[in-house]
């Protein structure tokens, strides 16, 4: 997600609250809003995979996943 990308998600929510979005713009800042989602999720995902928690013993351990029902 770049900059002019953002740029154009504030534009259309400007728009939105001001005069509202055509359909196509709708459906524009639908694909915009699901980017910048998906970049922030793989962001977070990535600075967790390489996250490492030190036990009260020192002893150092990366991150899992959370099974469902744990």
């Amino acid at each position: 997600m770049n900059q002019q990308q953002i740029d154009r998600i504030n534009a259309l929510a400007r728009k939105a609250k001001a005069e509202g979005l055509t359909e196509e713009e709708k459906a524009e800042q639908a694909i915009l809003r699901r980017a910048y989602i998906d970049s922030v999720v793989g962001n977070l995902k990535g600075q967790l995979d390489n996250t490492v928690v030190v036990d009260e013993k020192g002893r150092r351990r990366k991150l899992r996943e959370k099974k469902e029902g744990e």
